[in-house]
């Protein structure tokens, strides 16, 4: 049975292996901490945004979508 302890000026609750493998948490996974009628909710936050080609240049539009702009001439082996 986990039980709080003080850590430094704080308090802090082990979770056993078990439940940290079935919220798939490791060492320093960021989590979000509530109250909910009187009980204490831990919930793992997804820290790496999730992206994928196909959302990203679906989210393009005409209203947001850049014009080509002009860097200058070639500096390296770049094709003119």
């Amino acid at each position: 049975m986990p039980v709080i302890k003080r850590w430094g000026n704080s308090l802090a609750l082990r979770i056993p292996g078990h439940i940290a493998a079935q919220l798939k948490v490791t060492e320093n996974s960021a989590v979000e901490c509530s109250v909910s009628d009187g009980n204490l909710v831990v919930k793992p936050i997804d820290s790496k945004p999730r992206y994928s080609l196909c959302r990203l240049l679906g989210e393009i539009t005409e209203e947001n979508l850049h014009k080509e702009i002009a860097t200058g001439r070639p500096q390296g082996d770049e094709i003119w």
